[in-house]
């Protein structure tokens, strides 16, 4: 039997018979059979990879835990132009990412990963460095626009090259994995600015040191990485001069992208709003101080770490009716974490409830299933460009709302907590209902099964 390189293409021979991509020295090497065995490389791989999400979750929150210090320092009001709305909105969380995304995304699918993950990284360092050392509004906005822009770039490439070397029944663990990525990142820059709160906005630029330091290390480790071989196959194969992004605008494809982006747009509201203005929300409406609003956040990404990987990373390759049920429980249990607020007032039991809810719901209906099914869905050479449409998307919409929600705030947490319950019984419904069956599933069925053998698209899964 031919040797199987990453993404389940032969191998060629020594002697160069062209039976597909040569796989890398060390490179991982998935078990397109059916098999589920995790190699030691793919997780390592996987590690770096996920270093996107670290870095993407912990300049997000690093940006929320400093958003009321740095308004008092540059006496930001809270909307206009250059408000803390206005920060928040062109950020990593939000317009920037969607800029990053889709820009980056394309380029990974026409270019390689390798081009993109190698290099993002170091304009990340740069743009945060900037915010570190940010002595006045400009260099503020300026750092934290580029270091959406860099982390939207990485996370589609880096998530593709995840599940192209991922065995077929480990897509859901290895994506998961980086999933606990995205809330270690949160968490080490909370405990470092609960560590550092006595020093105020200083502890906060520290905390920003932190990811350039993280940002050069992860970039000096993946430069061992290679190129992804299934990319490699794709791009190399006759089917690539068939494939145009105008693809993905009908058929399967468009119903993909429909389903991923309006599940993830919706509850990416209400994440983005947890993760960013969560310490903001428990300063200014008086719920507890900057110390209170900070463990109270690293509490959330605790319990999704351990949501995680006690539940999601061991069931979510199972069968379609694990994920369904998965999925069914998470959407619930996030509706009532906001729908609490309506009841109850906004002290320190009831947002440590919030918490708790929203933490283990977001790890079973959340992101995690969205960059499973995004690497799921589309064929190679549109992998990158779909997944960084609708992340682009999701980001957008999610700046325009956090424009508003300092305003928001500014009248009590009801008028929010309604809105955020409303957007997860939408996420939770549309990725209910819609859900397809790709679990256990080869990425040439899936694509097979949905468009239907010798369409365009098809080959190269």
């Amino acid at each position: 039997m031919a040797e199987t390189a990453p993404g389940g293409h032969p191998a060629d021979d020594p002697r160069g018979l062209g039976r597909g991509p040569v796989r890398a020295p060390g490179a991982p090497r998935p078990d397109d059979d059916g098999g589920g065995r995790v190699s030691r490389t793919q997780w390592k791989w996987s590690a770096l990879a996920g270093m996107a999400s670290y870095l993407d979750a912990g300049s997000i929150v690093a940006i929320g835990t400093g958003l009321a210090l740095f308004q008092d320092e540059m006496h930001l009001s809270d909307s206009g132009p250059t408000g803390v709305g206005a920060l928040a909105a062109i950020g990593p969380n939000a317009i920037g990412a969607a800029v990053g995304a889709l820009v980056g995304g394309r380029l990974g699918d026409r270019l390689g990963r390798k081009r993109i993950y190698q290099w993002d990284l170091l304009v990340y360092a740069l743009a945060v460095l900037c915010i570190a050392l940010a002595v006045n509004p400009a260099m503020l906005f300026a750092g934290t626009f580029a270091v959406g822009v860099a982390v939207g770039a990485d996370v589609p490439t880096s998530l593709a090259l995840v599940g192209e070397f991922s065995p077929t029944r480990a897509r859901g663990k290895l994506l998961g994995f980086t999933q606990v990525a995205w809330n270690i990142g949160p968490m080490i820059v909370l405990l470092l600015a609960l560590a550092l709160s006595h020093l105020d906005l200083l502890g906060i630029r520290i905390v920003f040191l932190h990811l350039v330091l993280v940002a050069v290390v992860t970039w000096a480790l993946r430069q061992g990485m290679t190129e992804s071989a299934r990319w490699k196959a794709a791009a190399a194969g006759a089917a690539a001069t068939r494939v145009r992004v105008r693809e993905l605008f009908h058929g399967a494809h468009l119903r993909a992208m429909l389903w991923t982006g309006g599940f993830y747009v919706f509850w990416g509201l209400a994440a983005g709003t947890a993760g960013l203005f969560t310490p903001y929300m428990v300063r200014n409406l008086g719920a507890g101080d900057q110390t209170t609003s900070v463990a109270l956040s690293c509490a959330g990404f605790v319990i999704g770490i351990a949501a995680t990987v006690l539940v999601y990373m061991p069931f979510s390759d199972r069968d379609h009716l694990t994920r369904r049920r998965l999925w069914a429980v998470g959407s619930v249990t996030q509706v009532i974490s906001y729908a609490i607020f309506l009841w109850f007032p906004f002290t320190v039991p009831t947002i440590l409830l919030n918490t708790f809810l929203f933490g283990v719901g977001a790890a079973l209906a959340g992101e995690a299933f969205y960059k499973t099914f995004t690497q799921e869905l589309f064929p190679t050479l549109l992998r990158g460009t779909a997944q960084g449409l609708t992340f682009g998307v999701a980001r957008a919409c999610l700046g325009v709302w956090s424009y508003f929600v300092p305003r928001l705030a500014d009248a009590g947490i009801t008028a929010i907590a309604a809105l955020l319950t409303a957007f997860l019984v939408i996420s939770g419904c549309v990725g209910f209902f819609f859900m397809p069956d790709t679990a256990g599933k080869t990425f040439d069925r899936i694509q097979t099964e949905r468009r239907g053998p010798g369409l365009p698209g098809a080959e190269h899964a």
